[in-house]
């Protein structure tokens, strides 16, 4: 682990961290894109009429709660339950608050509103992925931490 001083002298090129980075930021897409687009849909399909800037709120609440149980099961399965839902209230909320932030961005960007489409949904996941992608490299290269 290197000390916050050297944290700006990082490889950026190794290809391992990249990896482990970008599978972490999938795992932490998938939690956060179902309960984020699960409530965009809900919203859109049921036609209730709330202000688009309410239904990204609920969204992004509701995809930050999808993140954590979904890591929550999925570290259950390497350690007690109770230790599992504090490394995963634990993850890194910078991560997932600015995947869920660049989603919905798109998301008013493009459609207006708080509207999934069949070809904004794969903008916005994209867009999902890559904005905290660097931070978690930097995450696991400089501080050894992983979100997951």
């Amino acid at each position: 682990m290197m000390a916050l001083g050297q944290t700006l002298a990082i490889n950026w090129k190794c290809g391992h961290t990249w990896r482990q980075a970008s599978k972490n930021t999938l795992w932490c897409l998938l939690g956060c894109a179902i309960g984020d687009l699960g409530t965009i849909a809900f919203f859109q399909f049921m036609g209730i009429p709330w202000p688009t800037l309410a239904i990204m709120t609920l969204a992004i609440i509701n995809g930050l709660l999808t993140s954590i149980a979904l890591e929550t099961v999925i570290l259950s399965r390497q350690m007690p339950l109770k230790i599992a839902f504090n490394t995963a209230i634990g993850m890194s909320m910078i991560s997932m608050i600015s995947m869920e932030a660049a989603m919905n961005i798109i998301d008013v960007l493009l459609t207006g509103g708080a509207m999934l489409t069949w070809w904004v949904v794969p903008i916005m996941l994209f867009a999902g992925f890559i904005t905290p992608l660097p931070y978690n490299y930097w995450r696991l290269k400089a501080l050894g931490k992983s979100c997951h």
